[in-house]
C-alpha cells in the first residue's frame, strides 16, 4: 500500500472515529492544515488541529478518493465527498509528508458539486 493511501485511510478513520488519537497519529505536531488554499492562517500545530476539527453531525458521508499522484514527499488525492440528502462535494487534496509519514501540512481544495437543473 503507499504512503498517501495508509495516510488517507487514517484520515477517513479518524474523520468517522473524531478520536484525538486517531487525529494525532496523522499529523506532526507543527503540521499546518489548510482548510482552504486561500485561508489567512492554517490551523497550525495539533492542537489547533484538534480545535478545527469538525464534529460530526450525525451525517455518513459517502468517501470516493483516491491517490491520484504521490512521492516520497508529496500525496495529491483526488474525488468526492456525499452528505446524503445534503451536499456533494468534489476534492483535490495535498498532503506534504514528514519522514515518518504523517502529514506536515495538508490543504484542502474543494468546490459544492453543481446540482443538474430542470428543464
Amino acid at each position: 500500500m503507499s504512503r498517501t493511501r495508509t495516510w488517507l485511510d487514517g484520515y477517513t478513520a479518524a474523520w468517522k472515529s473524531e478520536h484525538p488519537d486517531d487525529v494525532r497519529a496523522l499529523f506532526t505536531e507543527d503540521a499546518e492544515y489548510w482548510f482552504r488554499p486561500d485561508d489567512a492562517e492554517p490551523a497550525r500545530g495539533i492542537d489547533a488541529i484538534l480545535d478545527a476539527w469538525p464534529e460530526s453531525d450525525g451525517a455518513d458521508p459517502r468517501h470516493d478518493l483516491s491517490v491520484l499522484i504521490e512521492n516520497d514527499r508529496l500525496g495529491i488525492i483526488s474525488g468526492s465527498i456525499d452528505y446524503p440528502g445534503d451536499t456533494s462535494y468534489v476534492n483535490l487534496w495535498e498532503v506534504h509528508f514528514a519522514p515518518d509519514g504523517r502529514a506536515k501540512k495538508f490543504v484542502e481544495w474543494f468546490m459544492p458539486r453543481h446540482k443538474p437543473t430542470a428543464g
